[in-house]
């Protein structure tokens, strides 16, 4: 998880047990029905060199994750698309023409250049741009992964594509690290680690030059940063004052601002509203962890009605609903609600526990955490069709948690 109650614990350990047993609540499943188009890519001639074949294999395979699409090559598709990938003297130069194919209405047209380097980066930008185009809905393929790993023993933040392609390892901490969140522009990662003392400090890393700093090592339990929605401030969790409570923080540092005095309780995992006016976080003041909503500048919480024993690990998507994950008959799934309404949808299956689950910046699919006995593994959930895959290759060693997609606010209402 993000920041689990029973890491806070191993820190406060002056606090009550924060997992009591509970009687499991009834949560309503359901599933929505999956819109599938058939889209020919007949028409898009490739050079046969292994540049623009490479190029072309990660644009169908972005395509056909995305879920909106069956590929197919001529007969009756819905949507049809022309152009050229070519590759020569270390460049690659791709076009693209889509149309709805009764109509003949143009719907997309674009070109990409570049680097052979940069051929895998730019497939995934023209898959996002034909979904798009042909079903007004955001794609996920451009975005980038970042997730703790202990393939060295150590828990470090590694970066991959949303396809599992390009996996590094970005930190070399040789500490626990926990909970790695996106800035909305895609340039850091703000995150818990043990780096420094046997306590929990936030940090904040910068891709582009790979500079670090610490943003919060007050007394005690500093965890959970979360960027709010405009990148100028973080949510995050301090125990400075007593027990773990929410606070509110500029990106410098400067300004601190306590949202909660929960007595005899802790909150965690906070996670904000796509306009930035409220988040919601954990508490477990009810004598079990809960959801709860706050307003940016504080304000009485109000409780979110969702079933489930527990419910841990808020993520509040820019399609406006809230991710987590649910204490459901002993094992935890990821279920959805809605806010507004209460209405409340589990996403997995119950074959083993989902935990820890993400948005993608497309507001369908979800990566979270599969674990199953001891192993923990990253899934990608289609909302819609329900469809679950693995991130990385099943070869891949080690352990998996804390998935996080860039690009999350880009599409917030």
């Amino acid at each position: 998880m993000k920041f689990s109650f029973s890491a806070a614990l191993a820190v406060f350990i002056s606090l009550p047990a924060f997992f009591p047993a509970a009687q499991a609540q009834r949560v309503v499943v359901s599933k929505g029905l999956s819109e599938v188009s058939f889209l020919d890519l007949s028409g898009l001639r490739t050079g046969g060199d292994a540049v623009a074949s490479g190029f072309r294999m990660v644009l169908e395979s972005d395509l056909k994750r995305s879920g909106w699409f069956n590929l197919t090559g001529g007969g009756r598709a819905e949507f049809t698309v022309l152009g050229s990938i070519e590759a020569e003297g270390g460049r690659i130069s791709a076009s693209c023409e889509a149309y709805r194919t009764m109509t003949r209405e143009r719907c997309l047209s674009e070109s990409y250049r570049g680097g052979a380097h940069e051929a895998r980066a730019l497939a995934h930008r023209m898959a996002d741009d034909i979904v798009r185009a042909l079903t007004g809905h955001p794609g996920m393929a451009a975005s980038k992964i970042v997730m703790v790993g202990s393939r060295t023993g150590k828990k470090e933040l590694y970066l991959c594509d949303a396809d599992g392609a390009g996996l590094r390892q970005l930190t070399r901490d040789n500490a626990i690290s926990l909970a790695p969140r996106w800035s909305p522009d895609g340039r850091q990662i703000v995150y818990t680690s043990y780096y420094r003392t046997q306590f929990p400090d936030i940090f904040l890393v910068t891709l582009a030059t790979g500079e670090r700093r610490c943003l919060a090592n007050f007394p005690g339990l500093n965890s959970s940063a979360s960027f709010a929605p405009g990148g100028r401030e973080l949510s995050l969790v301090l125990s400075k004052d007593g027990n773990p409570d929410l606070y509110v923080m500029d990106a410098r540092g400067d300004r601190i601002t306590r949202l909660t005095a929960t007595k005899r309780a802790a909150e965690a995992c906070p996670s904000w509203s796509p306009d930035g006016n409220e988040i919601v976080f954990v508490s477990d003041s009810p004598g079990t962890p809960q959801l709860f909503i706050t307003g940016r500048d504080g304000g009485a919480p109000r409780r979110l009605a969702v079933g489930g024993a527990q419910n841990v690990d808020p993520d509040w998507g820019a399609n406006g609903y809230i991710a987590y994950s649910s204490l459901i008959g002993g094992q935890f799934q990821v279920c959805v609600v809605n806010p507004a309404t209460g209405e409340t949808r589990q996403i997995s299956r119950d074959d083993a526990n989902y935990e820890d689950p993400a948005w993608a910046p497309d507001g369908r699919h979800i990566f979270c955490v599969r674990r199953q006995g001891y192993h923990s593994r990253i899934f990608i959930i289609d909302t819609l069709s329900s469809s679950c895959i693995s991130l990385l290759a099943e070869t891949e060693k080690g352990d998996w948690y804390s998935p996080d997609c860039s690009g999350k606010y880009k599409n917030a209402k």
